[in-house]
């Protein structure tokens, strides 16, 4: 008995280490290491995954990579650019950039480049782990790409002040197409310049039917985003949506909603100088913001439409205003203004009544923008809903009850009052 209880007060007596048991032992009982471990290839999954970094592929130096999106690190915002872009994370990041030589950073730095944010390089379609094929690749297209900064007069110039990226996706078969918008700015001083700088993702996808939920069965709930059409892919209705500065977002739009009347209204930049040939350009410029992603075409009369049966919809009536300015040689006329106007009404059981849309029609109304003195032009987007029931002939009355009495009922009165 005393010997039991003295061999529960020690340890166990260590086993014998063999030089073929070592690492089995070392295994079961080791620890963290201040060796780093042995470097892995990545394993990449078929496809993308929410918040999975999005991969890109340089041809020239066969380097692959992730696509990135600065953000601002610490009390003083500075940008940092490691930061990878997440797939179907849409947002927007700002930071600061402090410069403690301009005049050589300007020429240097790719980050004031807009180059460097579409050129050399392709974005990968889907992950891979081998051999990237030229069929994954997707081109980085940019609109109205601007030109390389350089120095003037002390003054660093064509600095990328803003970078929109717009990636469209499709479900497992990955990214569709990548475009690439800039904002540019000048940037004055030599030492201790400072540039704040925006970055957006945004995803966006070509929703198919199935995917997109009813405003209703059949008829439009109030409230109930508005159903539109484009080539066949069915979307929701969206406005003009402005930023905190005052100036129309790129990407985020208000949804139209069923049965409620709403007026948006943004600011959108222009060039501070324009040349009579480019009025067409800002003229369609102002139309595709209006727009949106996509022009529509089509309105869902219900709001359970089938994107397949054409009886369902109907076309938007597009009104555009005159292009030619009235007593203005010097001005463009340009859409200021698009009033949507919605017809609609109530149909069937006055018990059930279900709201369907008889039609819409896009009311754009212009202004001449006089050239060599506009930077910026403001917009207003208006939505009206139009009530247009017809309701039936009001009821009759209630039906009254009619009494039918014997014609002598009164005969016992007379008699007793003539006794």
């Amino acid at each position: 008995m005393l010997e039991r209880q003295t061999k529960l007060n020690y340890f166990q007596q260590p086993q014998d280490i063999k030089e073929s048991d070592f690492v089995e032992f070392l295994e079961k009982y080791g620890r963290h290491s201040f060796l780093a471990p042995s470097q892995v290839q990545p394993s990449f999954s078929a496809f993308y995954r929410a918040g999975d970094p999005i991969l890109i592929y340089f041809d020239s130096s066969s380097v692959l990579s992730m696509l990135r999106q600065p953000v601002k690190v610490g009390a003083s915002g500075l940008c940092v650019d490691g930061n990878p872009a997440g797939f179907l994370d849409s947002k927007s990041t700002s930071c600061t950039r402090i410069f403690a030589n301009l005049s050589k950073s300007c020429m240097t730095d790719p980050a004031l480049d807009a180059a460097s944010y579409y050129r050399d390089f392709t974005v990968l379609k889907v992950p891979v782990n081998d051999t990237v094929m030229q069929s994954m690749k997707v081109n980085v297209t940019a609109v109205s790409p601007p030109g390389a900064p350089h120095m003037k007069d002390n003054t660093c110039t064509n600095v990328v002040s803003e970078v929109i990226y717009e990636i469209e996706y499709s479900g497992t078969s990955g990214i569709q197409s990548v475009s690439v918008q800039f904002k540019v700015s000048n940037i004055s001083g030599n030492s201790r310049s400072s540039l704040q700088q925006h970055f957006t993702v945004h995803f966006w996808t070509r929703t198919l039917s199935h995917m997109l939920p009813r405003s209703g069965n059949p008829g439009y709930i109030t409230g109930a985003p508005l159903l539109i059409a484009n080539s066949g892919a069915m979307q929701h209705m969206s406005i003009l949506r402005s930023e905190s500065d005052g100036s129309c977002s790129q990407f985020l739009r208000h949804m139209v909603q069923f049965g409620r009347n709403m007026r948006t209204g943004c600011k959108i930049s222009l060039s501070p100088i324009l040349e009579d040939s480019n009025c067409s350009y800002v003229q369609q410029k102002l139309y595709k913001a209006f727009w949106g992603m996509n022009r529509t075409e089509d309105f869902a009369i219900t709001g359970n439409a089938h994107s397949t049966e054409a009886e369902e919809w109907m076309t938007i009536l597009i009104q555009n205003c005159s292009v030619q300015a009235v007593n203005c040689t010097s001005c463009c006329m340009v859409p200021v203004t698009l009033e949507i106007q919605i017809l609609w009404t109530k149909v069937g059981l006055l018990s059930n009544p279900q709201a369907q849309i008889l039609g819409v029609q896009h009311f754009y109304q212009c202004h001449p923008l006089k050239f060599l003195n506009m930077s910026t032009v403001p917009l207003t987007t208006v939505v009206t809903f139009t009530d247009m029931t017809d309701w039936p002939e009001p009821p009759r009355g209630q039906p009254q009850m009619h009494w039918k009495l014997p014609f002598d009922i009164f005969f016992p009165f007379k008699i007793a009052a003539t006794l």
